[in-house]
């Protein structure tokens, strides 16, 4: 794939150097200026104890732009890249730090959605459609199937990906990628329920959570002593629960920790080593009751304001809210990465955005 633009931005006697997709692939791009002054307004503090996590010099930038849905991102330290899924044209992107260029990495990508890095520095994928599974690709760029059934069943659609320091591998299946034909294949689902799997060292395969519709984003704490996961279809909003993960692998009581209410929806996240959750929000697309006339017509509207909703919020451990960093574009995704695993990466509709801050991923 060649690189068809480069849009310059300058900001602060700096430059910042996005580069823009094809739009072959029915992309969408979009402008994006950073923030002149120091420190960055759009990084808004909800609590005074986030001050330490703010880099005052920092703004956020578009390092890249033009997909139809980005999602997924996972750095790798030994590259200096990023990769990240555009699931709806079933592709798995590629931005590189030293070049700030964007490329295909891989096409098709089976509607690839979540990805991670193992503890041997491989690429995990959940191809949440079509194959319906998890891969591992290997340092000879071979794929490896990991888990595409589960007591004979196919899976439902692999959603996002987690490894634990023991190499165990976890990931959510819900039904998103079967539900249409926008990210993937409409298909019948096998599974009776949507659950949350533990695949152990020897390749096991064990359903550790059957009781939550729709499980997303799933992370676990610096001390792997709570897994942490999205409840996408949360009564009356979505959630994060903590699970208190035993020895042996399996899971002990769980507890609410997030709500997202407002309107707000809850997608991927990460934890910093401080065990901070560093949350993609955005709008839930909730209608409102009754319709409001709009031009003269009854139009059902969305409740809140998406605009206010866009971006990432942060929350301490006990679910306290630290702040949020607005985004001109819902945040799906995002994860910790650069030379010092400090720079926010966050997957955003059609762009990708970063921030350098005083926090670390916890992996």
């Amino acid at each position: 794939m060649s690189i068809t633009r480069r849009n310059i931005l300058a900001a602060a006697g700096a430059t910042a150097v996005t580069t823009l997709v094809s739009r072959a692939a029915g992309a969408q791009s979009f402008p994006f200026t950073m923030n002149q002054r120091y420190p960055d307004p759009s990084v808004q503090i909800l609590d005074p104890s986030f001050t330490k996590y703010r880099i005052y010099s920092s703004t956020i930038e578009q390092v890249a732009t033009g997909m139809r849905w980005a999602e997924g991102p996972a750095y790798f330290p030994e590259g200096g890249y990023l990769l990240y899924s555009d699931i709806p044209n079933n592709r798995i992107m590629k931005f590189d730090e030293k070049t700030s260029q964007t490329s295909v990495f891989r096409s098709p990508a089976n509607y690839a959605n979540g990805n991670t890095r193992d503890r041997q520095g491989r690429l995990v994928t959940c191809e949440h459609s079509v194959t319906r599974r998890v891969t591992r690709t290997e340092k000879d760029g071979k794929l490896t199937v990991l888990a595409d059934k589960f007591e004979g069943k196919r899976l439902n659609a692999p959603n996002d990906v987690v490894v634990k320091s023991d190499d165990s591998i976890w990931f959510t299946d819900p039904l998103f990628g079967i539900n249409g034909e926008w990210e993937g294949k409409k298909e019948k689902p096998e599974q009776a329920t949507t659950n949350v799997y533990r695949i152990a060292k020897d390749g096991k395969i064990t359903a550790v959570i059957t009781d939550i519709v729709n499980p997303n984003g799933l992370a676990f704490s610096p001390d792997e002593k709570k897994l942490y996961v999205v409840e996408w279809k949360g009564t009356p909003n979505r959630s994060i629960w903590a699970y208190d993960v035993k020895d042996d692998g399996t899971l002990g009581g769980r507890t609410k920790l997030i709500d997202a209410a407002d309107q707000g929806a809850l997608d991927g996240f990460r934890v910093d080593r401080d065990g901070n959750l560093w949350c993609g929000w955005g709008s839930n697309g909730a209608l409102q009751g009754e319709p409001a006339d709009v031009g003269g017509r009854k139009v059902f509207q969305l409740k809140g304001k998406p605009e206010d909703l866009d971006g990432v919020m942060v929350f301490n451990p006990a679910g306290k809210p630290l702040a949020f960093i607005r985004l001109p574009e819902r945040c799906a995704n995002l994860c910790f990465g650069g030379p010092k695993n400090n720079r926010l990466y966050m997957t955003s509709c059609h762009s990708v955005y970063a921030l350098y801050v005083e926090a670390h991923g916890a992996v």
